[in-house]
């Protein structure tokens, strides 16, 4: 329950980061837009997307069920 808790508030944080960075861009300064856009692309590559790979892999291993 608690590891879901917090992807939840990890998600949320990442969704407030890319909104205020969306807001900069409205605001017209695209320089921190794309610094803060970059900083996201690079902490999804290098953190989480090794980890969400893994996991699209494991429950495709459990559907298909035990070798036979």
């Amino acid at each position: 329950m608690l590891n879901t808790v917090v992807a939840f508030l990890h998600l949320g944080a990442l969704l407030a980061a890319l909104g205020y960075a969306i807001l900069l861009l409205a605001r017209g300064e695209a320089a921190r837009f794309g610094l803060i856009v970059t900083a996201l692309a690079v902490y999804y590559a290098f953190l989480l997307h090794p980890a969400v790979v893994k996991e699209v892999r494991r429950r495709k291993a459990l559907k298909k069920g035990p070798a036979k």
